[in-house]
C-alpha cells in the first residue's frame, strides 16, 4: 500500500511539473497587423564608420526604432553574411527581438561575406508558405553584394507576393573597415586598407522588382516614415496573440494530490512478519 501510495504521488508530480492548462475565455487577444522579417547584413564592412559610430550601430537602432513603430506587427529576424540565419521567427515579443538585435555582430555569422539572395531565401522561408499576401521583408545592408542571383531571386519572390523594403547603409564615397584583431584597418590579399562603399544599385533594383521601396539611411526618423509608410500599404490580418491569453492553470490540482497521497503513506503502518 505504501508503495502504491508513492508511486501515485510521483506521477502526481510529474504530471504537476507539466503545468496543463488551457486558454481562458476572457483573455484572448486579437491583433490586426502585418509580418515582417528584418534581414540584417552583419558582414565585416557594417563596421566602417562613414557613419558614426559604425553602420552596425546606426542599422540596430534603426531595427529599434522601426518596432517601436509597429506594435501590433510580427516580426522576424534575419542576420547575414556569407550565409544567413533565422535569427528569430515571427513574434510580437519585441523585447525579445530587440535583445536578438543588440547581440547581432559579424561574430554571429562564421562564413563572411554578403550573400543577399541566400537572406532572402531564409526571410521568404520565416513565412507560413501557403499565404500569398501580407509577406514584408526590409533588407538592410551597405549593398556589397558578392552574389551576382540577388535580383533575380527578388524577382521569384515577388511572384509569391513579397515586398522587399531595402536600406542603404553607408557612404559612396567609401569608408576604411576596422579589424580588431590588429586594432588597424582591414587588409586585402595585396596588404592595401580595404575600402568600403555603399553599393545602391543592387538595394534599388531589388526594391524596385518587388514594389518595394529604397531608403537610404542618413536621418532614422525620415527612414522609419518612410518604411512604415510603404509597409501600410500591405493588407493587415489578424491574429491571436498568444502572449496576452490568460490561461487557466491546473498544476495545484496535481501538486495537492501529490502531498495528500504523500501524508497519507505517513500514517500507512509498516508491519513485519515474524519469523517462525
Amino acid at each position: 500500500i505504501r508503495f502504491g501510495l508513492l508511486s501515485l504521488a510521483f506521477a502526481a508530480g510529474v504530471v504537476a511539473v507539466m503545468h496543463l492548462r488551457k486558454p481562458g475565455d476572457s483573455g484572448a487577444v486579437s491583433r490586426k497587423g502585418i509580418d515582417v522579417v528584418i534581414a540584417l547584413d552583419v558582414s565585416k564592412s557594417m563596421l566602417a564608420t562613414d557613419m558614426a559610430p559604425s553602420r552596425l550601430d546606426r542599422a540596430r537602432q534603426l531595427i529599434n526604432k522601426l518596432m517601436d513603430a509597429m506594435p501590433n506587427d510580427r516580426i522576424g529576424l534575419v542576420l547575414f553574411a556569407g550565409q544567413a540565419y533565422l535569427q528569430m521567427p515571427l513574434t510580437t515579443d519585441h523585447g525579445a527581438a530587440a535583445l536578438f538585435v543588440s547581440a547581432a555582430s559579424p561574430d554571429a555569422v562564421p562564413s563572411q561575406g554578403t550573400v543577399i539572395s541566400e537572406a532572402l531565401k531564409r526571410s521568404a522561408g520565416a513565412f507560413n508558405a501557403a499565404e500569398r499576401r501580407f509577406k514584408a521583408v526590409v533588407l538592410i545592408s551597405d549593398g556589397e553584394d558578392q552574389d551576382e542571383d540577388a535580383v533575380a531571386t527578388a524577382r521569384n519572390l515577388a511572384e509569391q507576393g513579397m515586398m522587399i523594403n531595402t536600406v542603404g547603409v553607408g557612404s559612396t564615397q567609401g569608408s576604411y573597415i576596422p579589424d580588431p584583431s590588429t586594432g588597424g584597418n582591414k587588409k586585402d590579399e595585396m596588404g592595401n586598407d580595404v575600402l568600403s562603399r555603399l553599393n545602391e544599385t543592387t538595394l534599388k533594383e531589388i526594391a524596385r522588382v518587388t514594389n518595394g521601396t529604397y531608403v537610404h539611411l542618413e536621418n532614422s526618423d525620415d527612414a522609419i516614415r518612410e518604411l512604415t509608410g510603404q509597409l501600410g500599404q500591405i493588407e493587415k490580418k489578424a491574429y491571436g496573440d498568444v502572449s496576452l491569453v490568460n490561461f487557466k492553470s491546473f498544476y495545484w490540482i496535481f501538486a495537492g494530490l501529490m502531498l495528500l497521497l504523500l501524508l497519507a503513506e505517513l500514517f500507512v503502518p509498516e508491519i513485519k512478519k515474524k519469523k517462525a
